[in-house]
């Protein structure tokens, strides 16, 4: 299981791509330099939220996971 430092830091570097795609996008789209930005620090914010709670869901589910063994030697 993450903890869930690692899940928020995971969430942000997978964001700051989807960002930089995001504003690109708008930037073109739209021609304004602050709408664009202001479309993108809204996308990101929202989708890094949504990608944590996803991952927490995920971790609780067992689906795929491989069990330790009850002992080692």
């Amino acid at each position: 299981m993450e903890s869930h430092s690692r899940s928020i830091l995971k969430a942000v570097t997978w964001r700051t791509g989807g960002t930089i795609v995001t504003f690109a996008v708008a930037w073109l789209l739209i021609g304004d330099l602050g709408r664009a930005a202001g479309i993108g620090l809204v996308d990101t914010v929202l989708k890094i939220g949504a990608f944590y709670v996803h991952e927490r869901l995920w971790n609780r589910l067992s689906f795929g996971k491989v069990q330790p063994p009850e002992y080692q030697i």
